[in-house]
């Protein structure tokens, strides 16, 4: 069993939370994260980077000269890689790096990487974050007071909440987002995770199957 102090936006204890790990995983396999971080850092390259061929030069494919008689070395056309300004030899092209791993495999490895937060002691519970009015200054006062201040954070809450996002989005390091929205890129990105009461109590119940890749 795991168990876990429920703290409240002071930083006090209020509570415990128990839960069995094998709710969320069987174990953490390292290669299977190590597959899943790079298909999703692959799947963010924009490859656009491309260079011109001696086909795609603007110029004329006529040969500058005679073939002999002229005492110069034989020359082709103007755009010939080996001329200044011509194509490049092997230009590259733009490529689409994008792959998927099974969905299965994914969904896996996002409960996995929740695990190992936990069993790496790198998250804390908290009881609840609501907020009336969108307020940096008191999300940065709860980062504080948890002990969380100036660290690469991830904020997991139940459900999309507009007035915590805006909160959220302006202190650097710090991410938010639903339980359902959780995927092991983003988990492992981030050094440590705050997940509320509420959002816990959603991702053992629903056991990682609606988890979005």
């Amino acid at each position: 069993m795991i168990s876990l102090p429920i703290r409240d936006k002071t930083g006090n204890e209020v509570g415990t939370y128990e839960f069995d790990p094998a709710e969320l995983a069987p174990g953490v396999n390292r290669q299977l994260l190590h597959d899943v971080v790079v298909m999703y850092e692959a799947n963010r390259r924009v490859g656009t980077s491309a260079t011109k061929s001696r086909g795609m030069v603007k110029g004329s494919t006529k040969k500058l000269y005679r073939q002999k008689g002229t005492g110069r070395a034989r020359a082709g056309a103007k755009r010939t890689p080996v001329r200044r300004g011509g194509g490049v030899t092997f230009a590259k092209v733009a490529r689409d790096f994008h792959y998927r791993l099974p969905r299965k495999a994914v969904r896996l490895a996002t409960r996995m990487a929740l695990l190992s937060k936990f069993l790496d002691d790198e998250a804390t519970v908290l009881e609840e974050l609501k907020m009336d009015t969108p307020k940096t200054k008191d999300v940065v006062e709860i980062l504080k007071s948890l002990g969380l201040s100036g660290e690469s954070c991830l904020v997991a809450i139940d459900r999309h909440d507009p007035v915590v996002w805006k909160s959220i989005r302006n202190v650097a390091d710090v991410r938010v987002a639903p339980a359902g929205d959780l995927n092991a890129y983003d988990l492992l990105h981030k050094r440590r995770l705050l997940v509320t009461k509420a959002a816990l109590d959603k991702l053992r119940g629903i056991g990682g199957d609606d988890e979005e890749s």
